[in-house]
C-alpha cells in the first residue's frame, strides 16, 4: 500500500524551525512585497547568536525538509491544488 500523508506548509515550517533552533538558528519568511525579497528569497535562516543571515534563497521547503530529516518518505507537502481536489 502506497499511502501519502499530507503535511501543511505551516507544520513543515515548524518542523524545520525546531531542527534549526537546536543548531542555533531560526527560519524566517520574507514577504513578496518586501524590498529584500529578491536578495533573500521566500525563506532564509538567521543565526540566533549573531542575529545575522546565514542561509537564504530557500524556495522548496519540501526538499529542504527531507535533507534535514524532518520529513518522512511517505509525507508530501500539501499545496492549494490538493486542498481543492484539482
Amino acid at each position: 500500500m502506497n499511502t501519502q500523508v499530507f503535511v501543511t506548509e505551516r507544520a513543515l515550517f515548524a518542523r524545520i524551525n525546531r531542527k534549526l533552533k537546536k543548531e542555533g538558528g531560526t527560519l524566517r519568511r520574507c514577504r513578496k512585497n518586501s524590498r529584500w525579497y529578491n536578495d533573500m528569497g521566500p525563506y532564509y535562516v538567521v543565526d540566533l547568536s549573531s542575529n545575522g543571515v546565514t542561509d537564504r534563497g530557500f524556495s522548496d521547503l519540501e526538499n529542504w525538509g527531507r535533507e534535514l530529516g524532518v520529513m518522512q518518505v511517505f509525507e508530501q507537502l500539501e499545496n492549494n491544488q490538493s486542498k481543492q481536489g484539482i
